[in-house]
């Protein structure tokens, strides 16, 4: 029996150090190990020991280091556009990219009849000619460089005088039809030489059509974006230009007069220009027409310079039935009369031949500055009786009341 007591106390011992070291390299270690197999834990219960499992391990470890996160991949530096390079327009002086001032000017014979009125694409158009035709009814001829108009019409017949001027920028020349003058100047003399000859006839019913609202022959218009399409076809390519004139910004707001008219008179057309200080710009009216407004984008007609140039003209004797068309002495010199900024000066034209440019001198002798912007050129006969012209100046002083526009 003692012998059994014995026994029973060393086991006891014996199995206390067993528990002992046990705890002692738990707590030496931090803990188990999330592999370490399972440990049999010693019971206290007299005869034995009682093995119990640990709770199996998820595999998972309560330290585990946290996975660091993906960091944002950085927005890549958009690359800066660069600003482009301006240049002055060849016709107007306004400042725009190199690829538009490079353009191949388009001219564009343009009607004058009352039918006509309003017209399209004149606020577009770079310089506009208006000049006498048979009956004395004035034509338009409008050439368009940096601003491509979106319609521009009714397209009228050519003369001889207008394809000289058309001629100074060897321009791509549309009209429908002409005096056989012309038209034999332009079989000869139209694939670049002087001008590309845009007969519209033979483009009608295509890229130049007839308007349903408007009467024959009053009627024939095209989009400027086809013209200039039908002018690459006639091989006109564009290219770097030398301006004719002299341009200059607007004069400072404070040295421009107040008021000014200009009136230019033809048979059956009376043009009048109010001179507007605050926009710099000559409003301008036509008979029956109070504001002048284009027709395509309802712009008033307002142009930053006007030209008045009295010149030669005769009739062509060439068989036309009912009035006589006109020639006229285009290349050579005569009397012009030069508003700009509001002021009006009296001076020179002077052309030297078919493709040289028209130029305008002060009585100095001088070549003119115009403004910035588009031009206007009046072409009147030398007979002051049937074409008149009546130039009131404006005034430093301002008016007690505003005039109206």
């Amino acid at each position: 029996m003692r012998r059994n007591v014995t026994v029973g106390v060393v086991g006891v011992v014996a199995t206390s150090a067993i528990v002992v070291a046990l705890v002692a390299t738990t707590l030496a270690s931090g803990g188990p190990a999330a592999s370490h197999p399972p440990v049999a834990h010693a019971s206290g219960t007299p005869g034995g020991t009682t093995a119990t499992p640990a709770p199996a391990s998820s595999g998972t470890s309560e330290t585990s280091t946290p996975t660091a996160s993906a960091s944002p991949t950085p927005l890549p530096t958009p690359t800066p556009i660069p600003t482009p390079v301006l240049v002055a327009a060849p016709l107007t002086g306004r400042m725009v990219t190199a690829a538009v001032a490079a353009r191949h000017p388009i001219a564009v014979m343009i009607d004058d009849l009352r039918a006509a009125r309003p017209q399209s694409g004149l606020s577009s158009a770079s310089v506009v000619w208006q000049a006498p035709a048979e009956g004395g009814i004035p034509r338009y001829m409008a050439i368009f460089q940096d601003t491509i108009p979106t319609l521009v019409g009714p397209i009228r017949s050519s003369r001889l005088y207008y394809i000289a001027w058309a001629a100074e920028w060897r321009s791509v020349y549309f009209h429908a039809g002409g005096s056989p003058q012309a038209l034999a100047t332009l079989r000869t003399r139209g694939r670049g030489q002087y001008v590309y000859n845009g007969e519209a006839f033979r483009y009608e019913g295509g890229k130049i059509y007839r308007l349903p609202t408007r009467s024959s022959p009053h009627n024939l218009y095209a989009a400027g974006k086809d013209l200039r399409s039908i002018g690459k076809s006639l091989g006109a390519k564009d290219k770097d230009y030398t301006a004719a004139w002299q341009f200059a910004p607007d004069a400072p707001v404070e040295s421009r007069p107040y008021g000014g008219t200009i009136t230019v008179g033809y048979p059956y057309n009376t043009i009048t220009y109010k001179y507007d200080r605050k926009t710099n710009t000559y409003l301008r009216s036509v008979t029956g027409e109070a504001k002048e407004t284009d027709a395509a984008d309802k712009v008033r007609i307002a142009p930053k310079n006007v030209v008045i140039m009295r010149m030669q003209f005769g009739p062509l004797n060439d068989g036309h039935p009912g009035a006589p068309r006109l020639e006229a002495d285009v290349v050579g010199s005569g009397p012009a009369w030069i508003a700009t900024n509001g002021r009006t000066i009296k001076g020179t034209w002077k052309k030297t031949g078919m493709t040289k440019p028209t130029k305008f001198y002060d009585k100095a002798g001088n070549e003119v500055t115009l403004t910035v912007g588009q031009t206007f050129v009046q072409v009147l006969t030398t007979s002051t009786g049937t074409y008149p012209l009546s130039i009131k100046a404006g005034s430093d002083t301002p008016p007690a009341t505003p005039a109206p526009n």
